[in-house]
């Protein structure tokens, strides 16, 4: 199995690149590139959706990017302990009716010794919002590196 840098343990500095790393990989929308970064067997929370492995996480991932159009993300490190990191993040998406939405959530990480998530679970709500109110406006894809994150924008 081929590693994915950084691997643990974690530092400060290596979390909040790996953190860097999975909001880039989630803006790509791209469900194939997100799931290599997980176990072939990794287990998810994903509020109510219990996953294991891969091709679950391309199925789910498909699916929601299906549903939340015009996906933006920022994810910000909040902790880490060894081969685990916790993040807090947000992201903003319409759908189909063009209603805008902020979701709002915490992640645990669990990673193995070759830096692949093992273990992920999230816990997100969905508050509703008003276009006008939206603050993630970069083009579509990665942010860009002179983007505020959550804490530089008071979020």
């Amino acid at each position: 199995m081929s590693q994915r840098p950084p691997v643990p343990p974690f530092t400060v500095e290596s979390a909040a690149q790996k953190a860097r790393l999975a909001e880039d990989a989630w803006n790509s929308r791209d469900p194939e590139r997100v799931s290599l970064a997980y176990t072939p067997d990794s287990r998810w929370r994903n509020r109510s959706d219990f996953l294991v492995g891969r091709p679950a996480i391309v199925a789910f991932l498909t699916a929601k990017w299906q549903k939340e159009l015009d996906y933006r993300l920022i994810k910000e490190l909040w902790g880490l302990n060894d081969n685990r990191i916790a993040v807090r993040f947000q992201y903003e998406w319409h759908d189909a009716d063009g209603a805008w939405y902020r979701s709002y959530g915490n992640e645990q990480w669990e990673f193995d010794e070759n830096g692949l998530m093992r273990r992920r679970e999230a816990s997100i709500n969905d508050v509703a919002i008003r276009e006008n109110e939206r603050r993630f406006l970069w083009p579509l894809g990665p942010r860009p590196a002179d983007h505020p994150g959550l804490t530089e924008l008071g979020m």
